[in-house]
This record gives structure tokens, C-alpha cells and sequence, in this order.
């Protein structure tokens, strides 16, 4: 009998070592699981990694981190030890195996990584998905007809390179000058709240930001609170990617406290709390996630799921993408659920994967999960929002364009009675076309030095004051 394309094997999970890194050779076990201690070890440049690895990384590799931070880094350094910790996991780390490694190939990107000819598409923009366009108050985006998404904050424990919302997470980089709030922190909650009291239209409210870890538990319970006591909010999810990347935070007594009693009054009141959290691959799931999300569980939330992001050199194979939803499914509880294409933003080109790679993937894992914890994935189109794959109306493969169309009105179309008719478009990276259809964009497209120029203009959102 042949043999299948995919073995299934049940992975106890592990807990990387920090020991076998210099810089924490004398960190002790209380230390490590103390989020404040990890919060304040955070490595923010080029001289703290240095610190931390000292000359186990070659000053090439050095130099290219800070030429990446220097030239094309759309989010600054923030790596929480614990981040760090999850690279080349089972051994003392070389130049060689940190540049191999897949979670530095997301959370560290380093200027050789980028795409030489085209590291921006030029059609990248600054926010991808036209949310800021759609707040119906300022950090409250009503993109779909019963759900919202709350952007409590503009900060994250850790930053991502990808990160759809580039335009307004995070510091400042060389390449970014971020956008910021103008309302003060309370009145823009107030503005939310008052805008869905007299909207019952909308049941589903995702709180994100930035990171609900970096709210304040107060000002987290408070908020949430407000949500619980709408009649007409039956689904409330919380979004942390910190779940996974910081679970010490999600594992101490301010979690307990204030989640256990929003999970009880959620219970009380017939609403679903969930969690939803962002890992891309199976070395990323340690015992102390798993740890992290049973406590969730346990506290009451109804369930913690994953949204992931299909990244080239991470998880673009059938086996890498099973062995992470089984690494959820089985060691952490964890529904695997989403895996987005990497969102048109700058500088992303040499993560994205193809909406014809993205296909054959779902493709290749079907049948091997329950179907309740197949990850569908999703291409989230702007102005239409998420798509399966599958669902593409018509795809030019040869000049990597697909086309789109929808079923509802965002909130500013609502005055257009042609916006179901239209058609949108997404776009393939340009690298992964053939030599033919890179030749069609090098004629038609803007040229390469011009095209991140173009993807850093403004989206309208007002400068002010920072949270």
C-alpha cells in the first residue's frame, strides 16, 4: 500500500531551554514567567539581540537586522524573550540555523530576506484593507453587517512585520512614520460604546488593537463589561496574539480574576466569549501556551481559536500547516481556524504566497483534520473582506490577478446601488508569476524603486496625540 502523503503522529510538547542562550544563562524559572520581567527584557534593537546572542550570530547577520531596520521595516523591533526563546528551539543557535528558522523568518526579518526587485507590490498600501475608510468612530471599523472590529489600542507586546494594521501599530521605523489617535483613550471607548447602543444591527465585536494585552485589565474589564450588558452583542472575541507569544501575561492573577468574572457574566448572560489568538507554526506551540489557553478554558471562555497568516518559508507546505493545526488541536485545545494570504501591505512581497499556491494547500489538507478544526483558508479582498480561496470569481493566472464580488455593503457604500455589482481585485505576489507575466508587470506596473513610495501614502487617518 502507498504510503499517504501525510503520517500523523501525536507530538507531546516541549518547552524551549532559554539556558542555551547567553544572555539568559542566569535567568531563573520565577523570572521567566513573570510577563512584567519579559515585557522589560524585551529586545528592541540591534545592540539588545546582541546582548542576548553575543557571538553565537555573525556580525553579518547583525548587519543585516540593522539594515532591514534601516531600509525597509514597516514595524519596529519588539521581541519578548519569550519570542526569541521559540528560535531554532531544540539546539544552541548558529548564524546558519537563525537565518533557516521559521519564526525568525516572521517575528525577525532581516534585509536579505526582503525581495530584491520587488519588495513592495505596487499596489501595497499602508492600510490594505481600507479599515480606518470604515470606522464608524475613530478606531471602530464596521466592515462587515453584524460585526465590528474595536481597535482598543495601537500597541503590542511583540511586533510583527506583516501586520495588516502597520499604518497606525507601533513605533515610528525609517521607512513608516506611524499614525496616531486623536481622541483620548476614554473617549474614544465611550465613542464605541455609544455608537453600538444605537446600532442593534450588529451582534459580533472583536477587540483588538495593537493587542488587548497591552490594555490594562481595568480598562479591558471595563470595556468589555460595557459590551455584556448590549442585549443584542451575542459574540464578543478577544485578540491576542500575546496568547502565544507572552502566555505569561494570559497566565497571571489579573488574567484569572478579570477574565473568570467577564467569562461568568458572559455565561450568565448567553454571550460567547472567545479568544483568538495568531500563531504560523508548530514549533511556536510550547507547554506553556498550552498551559496558557487551558487556563482560559477553565476560566469559562468559550473557546480559543488561531488565525494564522500563509507566509512563504514558514508554512507553505501541506505538512507544515498539518503539523501546526494538530500542534493546536491536540496540545493546547486550540481551534485551528483561519489562515489568511498575507494582507498587501509594504515590503510584505517576500512573505506572501499566490492565490493559486494558497488553493492547492487547502487542497492538500483536506481530510486529515475533523472538519470542525479545518483551517479554511481565506483571502481577505479589500472592499469584499474574507473569501475562501475557492471563491475567486475569475483568476488571471498568468499576471497573478484575481477577481472578487460580494454579497453586502460595507458601511460606505451604503449610498452606492451598484457596489454588489462590482468587481474587486487582489493581486499575486509579482515574483511568483512566470517569466512572461513578470515581464507584463515590469511594462505595466510601477517600477520597483517607486513602488514603496507610493505604498507609505496616507490613508486619512488624523495625527494627534498618542494613547
Amino acid at each position: 500500500m502507498p504510503h499517504q502523503p501525510y503520517s500523523y503522529r501525536r507530538k507531546e510538547l516541549t518547552e524551549p531551554d532559554w539556558h542555551r542562550i547567553p544572555g539568559w544563562r542566569q535567568v531563573t524559572p520565577q523570572q521567566w514567567r513573570d510577563p512584567q520581567w519579559q515585557r522589560v527584557h524585551c529586545v528592541r534593537n540591534v545592540r539588545q539581540l546582541k546582548a542576548v546572542y553575543g557571538d553565537l550570530l555573525s556580525e553579518g547577520f547583525y548587519r543585516d537586522l540593522e539594515r532591514d531596520q534601516a531600509e525597509r521595516a514597516t514595524m519596529s523591533l519588539l521581541l519578548p524573550p519569550y519570542v526569541l526563546s521559540m528560535m531554532v528551539p531544540d539546539a544552541v543557535p548558529t548564524t546558519e540555523a537563525m537565518y533557516a528558522d521559521p519564526v525568525r523568518h516572521h517575528m525577525l526579518p532581516v534585509f536579505s530576506d526582503r525581495d530584491a526587485e520587488w519588495p513592495s507590490h505596487p499596489y501595497a498600501s499602508r492600510d490594505s484593507l481600507h479599515e480606518a475608510e470604515m470606522w464608524a468612530a475613530e478606531g471602530l471599523t464596521h466592515r462587515y453587517p453584524t460585526k465590528v472590529l474595536a481597535e482598543l489600542v495601537s500597541t503590542c507586546p511583540q511586533y510583527c512585520g506583516h501586520c495588516t494594521r502597520m499604518d497606525l501599530v507601533g513605533n515610528s521605523t525609517p521607512q513608516v512614520s506611524k499614525l496616531k489617535f486623536s481622541a483620548k483613550q476614554p473617549d474614544r471607548y465611550e465613542e464605541m460604546l455609544d455608537y453600538l447602543r444605537r446600532t442593534p444591527t450588529v451582534r459580533d465585536v472583536v477587540v483588538s488593537g495593537g493587542d488587548v494585552a497591552n490594555v490594562p485589565w481595568p480598562r479591558l474589564n471595563s470595556f468589555v463589561s460595557a459590551l455584556l450588558e448590549l442585549d443584542h452583542i451575542r459574540d464578543i472575541r478577544l485578540a491576542s496574539k500575546a496568547l502565544m507569544d507572552l502566555p505569561q501575561h494570559w497566565l497571571s492573577d489579573e488574567a484569572r480574576r478579570t477574565v473568570g468574572g467577564l467569562a461568568e457574566t458572559a455565561r450568565k448572560r448567553e454571550v460567547s466569549l472567545a479568544v483568538h489568538t495568531h500563531v504560523n507554526t508548530a514549533q511556536q506551540v510550547t507547554r506553556l501556551n498550552a498551559d496558557a489557553a487551558r487556563r482560559l478554558f477553565e476560566l469559562g471562555v468559550h473557546d480559543v481559536r488561531n488565525q494564522g497568516v500563509l507566509m512563504r518559508k514558514v508554512n507553505d507546505a501541506p505538512h507544515k500547516l498539518l503539523d501546526l493545526c494538530f500542534a493546536l488541536l491536540d496540545g493546547a485545545g486550540i481551534m485551528p481556524y483561519y489562515f489568511y494570504l498575507c494582507d498587501m501591505i509594504p515590503n510584505a512581497e517576500h512573505w506572501r504566497v499566490s492565490l493559486g499556491q494558497a488553493q492547492e494547500l487547502q487542497q492538500a489538507i483536506m481530510g486529515y483534520l475533523p472538519g470542525f478544526a479545518t483551517p479554511r483558508l481565506v483571502c481577505d479582498v479589500p472592499f469584499v473582506g474574507k473569501r475562501w480561496v475557492h471563491q475567486v470569481d475569475h483568476y488571471d493566472r498568468e499576471h497573478g490577478i484575481s477577481y472578487w464580488t460580494k454579497n453586502f455593503f460595507t458601511s460606505i457604500e451604503r449610498d452606492d446601488p451598484y457596489a454588489l455589482a462590482k468587481t474587486h481585485e487582489y493581486y499575486d505576489p509579482i515574483q511568483t508569476l512566470k517569466p512572461e507575466g513578470q515581464e507584463w508587470w515590469r511594462q505595466h506596473g510601477w517600477p520597483p524603486e517607486e513602488s514603496v513610495d507610493a505604498a507609505t501614502l496616507s490613508v486619512g487617518i488624523t495625527q494627534g496625540e498618542t494613547e
